[in-house]
Formats: C-alpha cells, sequence, structure tokens
C-alpha cells in the first residue's frame, strides 16, 4: 500500500495547481491522471490558443458567473489573474493581453501552458502519475462521519491500494470526453453523499431550423448583438443578450457570444426559443433608416441585391433579403418606404428558431455539478466527508466565456489544494503526538511493574 499525505484526481488545470500548492506547503502528493498527459483538455482551449484567463478585477469575474459568482470570492482573493500570470512567466510563459481583456500565450499555443504547468507541480514536488485512473475511493464511517482514507488506482501494473490523508477530486465535467471528462468524479462525490445537480452542455453552439443557415457555413459576423428569447410569438421575454462576434455553422450558430447565450437556453424550460441578431446595434432604427437612403441613393441605379454591399457581407444579403420578404430584383429607387422599413427591422432583428445545442461532447464546459451548498467555499471542503476536496469543473459552476472559467479552475484548484495539506499534515501531526504519548506511557508502566515486582 503506498501512503501519501494528499492525493489529487485529475490532471487538468485545477488539479495541477491544486497538487502544486500541496506540495510547496510540505506535503507529500500524489497527482493521478488517466490519460497518457496531463493538461490534455487544457491543451485545446481556445482552439489550441488558451486563454488562461482575463484582466478584469474580481468583481467583473463575479458578474460572469451568473448567480454562482460569490461562491468564488474566497478562492479568487486567494489566488487571482495576477499570481497566475506571474507564475506562467516564472516559468517562461509570456503573455499578451487581447480585447476584452483576455490574456492568452505570446506564442499562441496551449501547449505552452500545459507543459509549464506540469513542470511547475514537478518542480514543487509533485508525484505525478500519468496513464494511472482510479477505479474507486475508500471511505471510513465512525462516531464523527464519513472520512476519506484513500483510493484504489490500476497502473500498468495492476490494482494498488493509496491511502491519503486528504484527497482533491479534479476531474472535471462531462464536455470533451475524449479528454477524459467521463464523470467518475461525480460518481464518487455521490458516493461520498453529495448532491450533483443536473448536468448539460455549456458554452456550446446552438442548432437552428432555418436551412438557409448552412448556406452560410464560416461565415463571421463582428460587433452585433444576439440575444435570446423565449415564449410563444408576441409574449416572449428575452433571456439574455450579448454583443461581439459569432460564426455560422452547417447545423445553426455559434461564436463566442453564441456560446454564452447558449447557457441561457436551458432557462426556457421546453418554451419556443427564437435568437435575434441585430446586424447594426450602434446606430439607432431612425439612424439606420438614414444610413439605407443613403445607400439607396448612391446605388438608385442597381437592383436590391447589388445595393446592399456596403451594409452587408455579400453572402449575407440574400437571406436578409428573403427574411424581409422583399425581391432582390427589383430595382432600388422602385422600393417604397414600408418595404424600406422592413429592410430595417430585419437589420435590427434578423430571427432565427433555436431546436437545441449541441452535444455535450461538443460542450466547452458543464453546466451542474456537485452542490456548492455542500462545499465550503473558503477551503473547497466536503461539508459531507472529512479531507474530501473538490476543484474545477466538477463544481456547479461555470461562467461565460473570456478566460473567466479557467481561472476559476486555477483559483478553486490552489485554494483546495492548499487546504488539502493544512488538514493532511494536522492529521500527521496529531497521529505522530498519538504515538509518542503511547511510546512515553508504556515503559512508565512497565518501570511501576518492575518496581512491584522488586518488592
Amino acid at each position: 500500500m503506498k501512503k501519501v499525505q494528499v492525493l489529487v484526481i485529475g490532471g487538468g488545470p485545477a488539479g495541477l495547481l491544486a497538487a502544486s500548492r500541496a506540495a510547496q506547503m510540505g506535503a507529500s502528493v500524489l497527482l493521478v491522471e488517466k490519460n497518457k498527459m496531463a493538461g490534455r483538455k487544457l491543451r485545446i482551449t481556445g482552439k489550441g490558443r488558451c486563454n488562461v484567463t482575463n484582466a478584469g478585477e474580481i468583481r467583473q469575474f463575479i458578474e460572469q458567473f451568473p448567480g454562482q459568482g460569490r461562491f468564488l470570492y474566497s478562492a479568487f482573493a486567494r489566488f487571482f489573474n495576477e499570481q497566475l500570470c506571474a507564475l506562467l512567466e516564472a516559468q517562461g510563459v509570456a503573455l499578451k493581453t487581447e480585447r476584452g481583456g483576455r490574456i492568452f500565450p505570446e506564442s499562441d499555443s496551449a501547449n505552452d501552458v500545459a507543459d509549464a504547468l506540469v513542470h511547475y507541480a514537478e518542480r514543487s514536488g509533485v508525484r505525478v502519475w500519468t496513464g494511472t485512473e482510479v477505479t474507486g475511493l475508500r471511505f471510513e464511517t465512525g462516531l464523527v462521519g464519513r472520512r476519506i482514507i484513500g483510493a484504489e488506482i490500476r497502473t500498468k501494473k495492476g490494482l494498488e491500494q493509496v491511502e491519503a490523508s486528504a484527497v482533491v477530486i479534479a476531474t472535471g465535467g462531462l464536455s470533451y470526453p475524449l479528454t477524459g471528462s467521463t464523470g467518475d468524479g461525480h460518481r464518487w462525490a455521490k458516493q461520498a453523499g453529495h448532491r450533483v445537480t443536473d448536468l448539460r452542455p455549456g458554452l456550446v453552439p446552438l442548432e437552428t431550423r432555418e436551412s438557409w443557415v448552412s448556406e452560410l457555413s464560416g461565415l463571421a459576423l463582428k460587433n452585433v448583438e444576439a440575444s435570446l428569447w423565449a415564449g410563444p410569438q408576441g409574449q416572449e421575454t428575452c433571456l439574455d443578450r450579448q454583443q461581439g462576434e459569432m460564426l455560422f455553422a452547417h447545423f445553426g450558430v455559434t461564436g463566442p457570444i453564441i456560446l454564452s447565450l447558449s447557457r441561457a437556453y436551458h432557462e426556457a424550460k421546453e418554451k419556443p426559443v427564437t435568437l435575434r441578431i441585430d446586424l447594426k446595434p450602434a446606430l439607432t432604427p431612425e439612424v439606420l433608416d438614414q444610413r439605407i437612403q443613403r445607400d439607396f441613393l448612391k446605388y438608385q441605379k442597381k437592383q436590391l441585391k447589388n445595393a446592399l454591399n456596403d451594409l452587408l457581407p455579400r453572402a449575407l444579403i440574400p437571406a436578409v433579403i428573403q427574411a424581409a420578404s422583399l425581391d432582390g430584383e427589383v430595382w432600388v429607387s422602385q422600393l417604397t418606404r414600408e418595404e424600406r422599413t422592413r429592410l430595417g427591422k430585419t437589420l435590427k432583428g434578423l430571427t432565427l428558431t433555436i431546436k437545441g445545442t449541441r452535444p455535450m461532447a461538443e460542450a466547452i464546459i458543464t453546466v451542474g455539478g456537485v452542490d456548492l451548498k455542500e462545499i465550503d467555499p473558503k477551503t473547497m471542503a466536503s461539508k459531507k466527508t472529512e479531507g474530501l476536496y473538490f476543484a474545477g469543473e466538477i463544481l456547479d459552476v461555470d461562467g461565460y466565456t473570456g478566460g473567466y472559467n479557467l481561472q476559476a479552475a486555477f483559483s478553486t484548484g490552489w485554494t483546495a489544494g492548499g487546504a488539502a495539506a493544512t488538514q493532511a499534515l494536522k492529521t500527521e501531526a496529531r497521529l505522530r503526538e498519538a504515538r509518542t504519548l503511547t511510546q512515553i506511557e508504556v515503559p512508565q508502566d512497565r518501570k511501576e511493574d518492575d518496581d512491584d515486582s522488586e518488592n
């Protein structure tokens, strides 16, 4: 049987930071990862570029996690973007800040970030076992409740028992299952007495019913506003709106603002959902109409289909004309005011019918996880089982795109690792003290027995 003070399960961003922090505090740490290399999912984030964090303040970060942000306050206070950037740069990873405060490695290589974090863990004293799968956790039930005592793992040599004073579960959610996120951690959380909230895809593309969308596959729209609406026609309510960049795909729509909107899709509760795209969010309807009139004056000798090049990408023009119920062959000079107004309304609200999200395997993150009410936000410790900690995507906390979710993983990992090491070292100290007392008392008893025998 192998004995360590802290066992970390999962070699992603949360697990690597948890293990590193625990080792730095003096604990003996073993990190086990079932893939052949650690950080496999991290290596493909941001299309391989890895948006490691955001330059925003803590308050801004909290706002990016709707309904759950306050839970992260303590973790962010302990380890935030400045500390993460300093850590990475100390490991030789130069960083840059892009639009929206998004921070990337200068190399645009997620592999550089993952490799740096693995080396950081190893230099901190962490033993990293890859190709090693945890098959089950081991618990002990006493007078004060359930306590974690270790795990059973499968290595290349077979099954082995690991005894640990503290265990950090950082196995991720269900997204990108080929990277190892297969829900093992949720199963162990339930085994430890935790409630796991409903799991569903988050930051995921949306599928649409309109067939013309597939013809625009690959077309990117910048500086547009997209809003998600739920309810029957005429009674819709806005679920959320985002402004930025989106992309058409063969199945529907994707891109940063669509991924952020996808979280709100599940709030529709089976009501019909539509997506409205404001192609000119910087212009009021009145100003936009004036702009259209100027363009029509400029192209008055052209057909409508050839008079919108200054307003729209060429590939999008037929779809907008069709959505406005106009004839693209008509001469601009023949358009009525009512038809021009209809065009303006379409430009301010191109509507698509949403039929669902793409599957979990295509989601960037998992929505849902271990119930936050059962986790101590100051330590990431389980309130159900002593010695058990959670970090990263396995928790029921998810945010918008922009580097926020990775920072949450790093921060909760750092917090969990530090707390796990503190508890493990205290447990070890208590055991040493108990052994010392036993060693002192036994000789004293023997001495008294010897004195009695001489009398």
